[in-house]
């Protein structure tokens, strides 16, 4: 199935089973969404088997197969701060992601994610993010345009042979050191999103330095060794420097929704690296900055 406005489809297995028909299995398998949705899909053309044929309202089901089908959203508000291209070229695209937007689709957001603008803009349906950071995260993203590169980048995440450097601002504590190095053991947290440290062998490691000073709080020079989930935003918290304007970070009962008057004060603003199809020694900066430091 084709990209449609830039949103690339949906694959669900279907396993072993006894369902009537295929439409019983997507109802079960996808609570949120009802009957008549599902039957509006299949009307519309937009539900097909991994061999391009149309899932019909009351085709037997069968079990090991694969089943695309486009998802869609009654409503998505816009999200109101623009991407900027920074760099692009056979290989890559470069862009600086504002605060709040998701680089990917996922649960309420489809058109409103760095990746379905850029291809809408770009007019790349193979476009994919090497990397991911974080939707409350502002700064660099990188993407590759040829999918037979894709994993030669993208392995360059995995083998920690990118150099990344982010700015935050977060309370300044003279008691503490720096720069310092910081390596945890983190593990999903409950609830699912949420991260946390526990005893154990490191998986996570960031250097901490201090870039500026002003009152009660600094700029921070923070850079990742490894890439996992929130891993800035713990380790600045675990070490009693939680980020400004984070809401998860220290742990809340709720999570308050997104107020746009404070985007999370983390900024991912250079990368570097050999470049592994051309050879080049690549550096990229994003131009955005953080707002000033409080007073």
């Amino acid at each position: 199935m084709p990209t449609r406005a830039g949103i690339s489809p949906s694959c669900v297995g279907l396993p072993a089973g006894n369902w009537p028909s295929i439409t019983d299995f997507l109802v079960e398998r996808f609570p949120a969404i009802s009957r008549e949705i599902w039957l509006q899909r299949m009307q519309d053309g937009l539900v097909v088997d991994e061999f391009g044929e149309a899932v019909t309202a009351e085709r037997p089901y069968r079990g090991h197969m694969r089943v695309y089908y486009y998802r869609a959203l009654d409503e998505e508000p816009r999200i109101p701060f623009e991407e900027t291209v920074l760099f692009q070229d056979e290989h890559l695209v470069v862009a600086d992601k504002p605060h709040f937007l998701p680089v990917t689709p996922s649960g309420s957001y489809l058109q409103e994610t760095l990746l379905v603008r850029l291809k809408n803009k770009l007019g790349i349906d193979g476009l994919v993010p090497i990397h991911r950071i974080d939707r409350e995260t502002a700064g660099l993203v990188l993407f590759s345009v040829n999918p037979a590169e894709r994993d030669a980048y993208q392995s360059l995440f995995r083998r920690h042979e990118v150099t990344k450097h982010y700015e935050a601002v977060a309370p300044w504590r003279g008691d503490i050191g720096f720069p310092l190095t910081r390596k945890s053991r983190i593990v999903e947290d409950e609830p699912f999103f949420r991260q946390r440290e526990v005893e154990g062998e490191p998986n996570s490691h960031t250097q901490v330095d201090v870039i500026e000073v002003r009152g009660d709080h600094a700029l921070y020079a923070l850079s990742p060794v490894t890439g996992k989930k929130h891993q800035l935003r713990v380790h600045m918290n675990a070490l009693g420097l939680p980020l400004l304007n984070d809401r998860m970070y220290p742990p809340v009962d709720h999570t308050p929704d997104d107020d746009y008057r404070y985007p999370l004060q983390l900024l991912a603003k250079s990368i570097a690296f050999v470049d592994p199809v051309t050879g080049e020694q690549r550096r990229f900066e994003s131009r955005l900055v953080l707002r000033d430091l409080p007073l």
